[in-house]
């Protein structure tokens, strides 16, 4: 019986989270499996894996094969890094505590690889943010300016408008009478 370590979908329309499972070759997707060994939810950033490493080591030793996700999800969890030096081992290349110090440095080295992208993603998030900030400030203080303006302008037509209407009422005050200038009187008869 030919056994494939795959993804079997759950979750609704287009949020959908895989679990990982050993099935075999011939059984549908979301079918009948053999074990469950994690689940996968690309939905969150990064994605999230839950993985019993240990019975996707043996399974994968025992020759079960992984479907393309798959096999970059063991790879990156580092089973096919065990495996590999687990080879080596019954090779008699080294030990298998030296196989272990080797794995732990490739975990670790991995571990602060991840370290150092999730700190420049949160840098990364953190200027961008101050960018918008930056921005926003500048429009203010030109939306501030040009309001800063219209009300002067305003202010300047109010002004504008009173000084003629003082104008006017000033003009508009009666002068003194002209003396009339005496009416020659007609002789009399």
């Amino acid at each position: 019986m030919a056994t494939r370590i795959r993804l079997q979908r759950h979750g609704r329309k287009s949020y959908a989270f895989y679990s990982i499972v050993i099935a075999d070759a011939r059984a549908p997707r979301d079918g009948k499996f053999i074990e469950k060994i994690g689940t996968y939810n690309p939905n969150t950033n990064p994605a999230t894996v839950d993985l019993k490493f240990d019975r996707a080591l043996d399974w994968v030793m025992k020759g079960a094969q992984p479907s393309d996700t798959v096999r970059n999800i063991l790879s990156r969890e580092g089973v096919y890094m065990k495996k590999h030096l687990l080879g080596g081992v019954t090779k008699g290349a080294f030990g298998e505590a030296e196989a272990e110090a080797k794995y732990e440095a490739w975990k670790n080295n991995k571990q602060s690889g991840l370290a150092t992208l999730k700190l420049k993603d949160e840098e990364a998030k953190k200027a961008e943010a101050k960018a918008r900030l930056d921005a926003e400030k500048k429009i203010n203080e030109t939306k501030a300016k040009a309001l800063a303006e219209k009300k002067a302008a305003e202010e300047a037509a109010k002004v504008a408008a009173a000084a003629p209407a003082e104008e006017a009422v000033v003009k508009e005050v009666p002068e003194a009478p002209a003396e009339e200038a005496p009416v020659a009187e007609a002789p009399a008869e």
